[in-house]
């Protein structure tokens, strides 16, 4: 029995299709998706269908399930055309929208004990203040909201009426309106953001019903893009895995919500009706390539000068805020480099602080999962960037953890793909796909790193002031 898993990125579109009993790879294919900070649903579309296509099709599989790209606003009119392109997690515009919010509620502590977060602007009802304070018209045709995922999902479905679309607990508890501590959607805060409730997705359960493919495959729920790289790659209790991709995140899987007032972790569920504690930072993999093209090196070479410098770069300090902050919510801040003198100005400690400040951005955000109660027994590297060798070599002197690093893979497609399997095999639990060896990385932590990083990081210039 076969079955398939999509990754609709920021980036690309990824296809797997697997056996459903083993989790073996059958065969997988892929698209890319156009940049931008917003992006039309059909480009998403287009990459979907060219990625299936070069997967083999999906004629012969059983079940299949979408991943997508968490927040990203899809607004629907009546007959069920998209409004206006999607804007997508990335987008800060909607930073003021975000701070109206906190305020109108009355602070971050009512927002998380609402719905276990504390809006930010990647988060889709801050979108949604944006579109009705700006564009009064497509606010107006906008009668259905959803995300990437179940926009997806329900074209695959073929894209019947508003009220067939459906999404998962994983995905709408990064919305804003519904709540993860209840379960439930929050319609009043609905109409605090839009002044009224257009139609959302019903919420399914982990093995929920979305719809069929044409040649009747069953499809999934889908998940959020964390919560299906936290099945792929098999996290349990006690494991925080940490995504290096376009963005980074750290998160845990949790048996009880979290609710952080100050809004540092984002208390979204999971797949499997557990939880899912999450820390996001805007900068990640594309720090390095940044430092990379800045130095005129590949990425191998980048990691070869990193490891040739000393831990703590001799003092150099790069807060990689490039693209501003989601965490600590700065989204008009900039990058800085802090400890530059002349035996410092030199690629390998260039590369070094590159790779440790964006580590260091990430440690913080264990340090806020602790404080709401997380474990750490070992941090799981996934994405991009855990394919660098310095990555995974400095990871535990920043982390202060065993570092673990399973084969290079797509874990979100294969996330997609395992809650496939879960849908057409059934049972209480995903089946118990191998993962195949993993590489471990242990080392003495470095506190000194830290220190310095977090004394550079009160000192990040904002384009506003």
């Amino acid at each position: 029995m076969l079955v398939a898993g999509v990754d609709s990125s920021t980036q690309s579109c990824k296809v797997v299709v697997r056996e459903a009993e083993t989790g073996a790879l059958v065969r997988e294919g892929r698209a890319t998706h156009p940049d931008g900070t917003e992006v039309d649903p059909a480009a998403w579309w287009g990459a979907l269908s060219e990625a299936i296509s070069a997967a083999g099709g999906l004629a012969d599989v059983s079940a299949a399930s979408v991943a997508g790209q968490q927040h990203g606003m899809v607004c629907l009119d009546e007959g069920g055309e998209v409004v206006r392109p999607a804007l997508l997690w990335n987008d800060t515009r909607s930073a003021g929208a975000a701070a109206e919010l906190i305020q109108e509620l009355g602070g971050g502590q009512a927002w998380a004990d609402a719905v276990g977060l504390v809006p930010v602007a990647s988060f889709t009802i801050t979108k949604l203040r944006w579109l009705a304070s700006n564009e009064p018209a497509n606010a107006d045709r906008t009668a259905a909201v959803c995300l990437p995922h179940d926009w997806l999902t329900w074209k695959l479905a073929g894209a019947g009426s508003l009220d067939a679309l459906r999404t998962d607990r994983s995905d709408a508890s990064g919305t804003g309106y519904w709540s993860t501590p209840t379960g439930e959607y929050r319609p009043d805060l609905l109409r605090l953001a839009f002044g009224r409730e257009p139609l959302v997705p019903e919420v399914l359960g982990p093995t929920g019903i979305a719809g069929h493919l044409p040649e009747g495959a069953s499809l999934g729920p889908g998940a959020g893009d964390n919560a299906a790289a936290a099945l792929g790659a098999g996290a349990l209790p006690g494991d925080v895995l940490v995504s290096i991709g376009t963005s980074g995140t750290a998160f845990s899987v949790a048996e009880t919500p979290a609710a952080d007032p100050s809004g540092t972790v984002a208390g979204f569920a999971d797949t499997t009706g557990r939880f899912l504690p999450l820390v996001a930072t805007l900068n990640a993999a594309r720090v390095l390539d940044a430092v990379a093209a800045l130095l005129g090196v590949d990425h191998a070479e980048l990691s070869r000068l990193a490891l040739s410098a000393p831990p703590g770069a001799g003092g150099l300090s790069l807060v990689p805020y490039l693209e501003g902050e989601r965490t600590p919510n700065r989204p008009n801040s900039t990058g800085a480099l802090h400890g530059l003198t002349l035996a410092t100005s030199t690629p390998a400690y260039l590369a070094r602080a590159a790779v440790e400040g964006m580590l260091c951005a990430l440690a913080d955000g264990l340090d806020a999962l602790v404080a709401q109660g997380a474990e750490v027994n070992r941090v799981i590297l996934v994405g991009g960037g855990a394919r660098s060798e310095a990555v995974r070599r400095i990871a535990p002197e920043v982390f202060g953890a065993p570092v673990v690093v399973p084969p290079p893979g797509e874990y979100v497609a294969d996330g997609a793909a395992r809650q496939a399997a879960w849908v057409a095999l059934g049972g209480d639990a995903p089946p118990p796909w191998s993962g195949g060896l993993v590489e471990e990385y242990e080392a003495k932590g470095v506190p000194a790193i830290r220190e310095r990083y977090a004394e550079a990081r009160e000192h990040v210039i904002d384009r506003t002031a």
